[in-house]
């Protein structure tokens, strides 16, 4: 009978660490660094005093690193200390390696009895540690846990990824809040986790507001590239050109390249959603290639304010924009050309 693998979320591995229990071997895997990196040093700050680490911290690297040496450290016993700690960094350089192919296969008889003072850490970076008697072996004698980062995909998923994220801070975050850094800083794991630790200290109420994100990050609730799409979803003239002369004030956080690359994306969106023959959410995603739902109903509700005919319009006037302000056939000053495209845009 096959063995289950035991599968932990970050948040809840990040927990547990810090929680003070700690596993014989962890296997972080993946192609998202981030958290393989965060995981990795929150071990070695929590499992050590930093006077421990000069006798008890060995840290290898895969592309000169000796499983048999790594072995052998992780059977050696602590010094003055309760436990040792063993980190083999970029693990996939280890089958890269000349004649070293099969080596991880070598952890597979240390996995079956670990030493239980010592806590091995190995980084597999680009993808899953591929080497099957190791795995089941790990699996077998459950003498540690295998973490899988995977990329996080933009839509549901990152936002799902910051509302967990933010409730495992103890903090709730409306959606509002929640889509404000998913569209302005995307899938930086790195900052993301960066600025909601930030606004975790920062929410005297323990709610992260869209206030609170305009007050402490500089991304403006209502002076923003996604502020603008709304204005323009909703022809409401008087918000956008407000919004075009707060770019205009504050050129070097809002360029006119990247807000029009941005409106051609999101108009390109409503024009596939206004000829999807399945108008349900679930419909505008798979005509969109999106997974969020909720940006999905926002291309459908501007179809009803945008007709085929004049998004096809308006692709052409952001595709003319985009050539102008690059300086080919116009010398116009770049906000200038913003404006007469928001004025084309509502007049489309």
């Amino acid at each position: 009978m096959a063995v289950k693998k035991e599968t932990m979320t970050f948040a809840a591995l990040q927990k547990e660490i810090k929680g003070g229990t700690f596993r014989n071997i962890y296997v972080l895997q993946g192609e998202e660094p981030y958290f393989i990196d965060r995981l990795q040093e929150l071990i070695i700050e929590t499992a050590l005093d930093e006077d421990q680490r000069d006798f008890n911290l060995s840290v290898f690297y895969g592309n000169n690193a000796n499983v048999r040496e790594v072995i052998s450290t992780c059977k050696q016993y602590p010094t003055f200390a309760e436990r040792k700690v063993v980190v083999v960094r970029e693990a996939q350089l280890i089958a890269k390696q000349p004649g070293h192919k099969n080596d991880l296969d070598l952890f597979a008889s240390y996995a079956e009895r670990p030493l239980p003072s010592t806590v091995l850490v190995i980084c597999h970076k680009e993808g899953a540690l591929k080497s099957k008697p190791f795995m089941d072996a790990l699996k077998a004698a459950k003498s540690g846990i295998t973490f899988d980062s995977n990329k996080v995909r933009e839509g549901r998923d990152l936002e799902a990824m910051i509302t967990g994220y933010a409730n495992s801070l103890g903090c709730n975050i409306d959606h509002k809040a929640t889509s404000m850094l998913a569209d302005h800083i995307g899938t930086d794991i790195a900052r993301l986790y960066t600025e909601l630790d930030k606004l975790s200290i920062l929410a005297e109420d323990k709610n992260i507001t869209p206030l609170l994100i305009e007050q402490n990050i500089g991304i403006s609730k209502d002076f923003n590239i996604f502020e603008l799409e709304d204005a323009l979803s909703r022809r409401d003239a008087l918000k956008a050109f407000r919004i075009v002369d707060y770019f205009e004030r504050n050129p070097k956080n809002n360029p006119t390249m990247v807000s029009v690359s941005m409106l051609f994306s999101f108009f390109s969106g409503v024009l596939l959603a206004s000829t999807a023959s399945d108008k349900s959410p679930e419909g505008i995603m798979a005509a969109v290639g999106t997974r969020s739902a909720w940006r999905a109903r926002k291309f459908l509700e501007t179809t009803r304010m945008y007709n085929t005919r004049s998004l096809v319009n308006i692709i052409g006037y952001l595709r003319e924009c985009d050539t102008r302000s690059k300086g080919i056939g116009s010398r116009q000053d770049q906000y200038a050309l913003l404006k007469e495209l928001v004025y084309k845009i509502l007049h489309a």
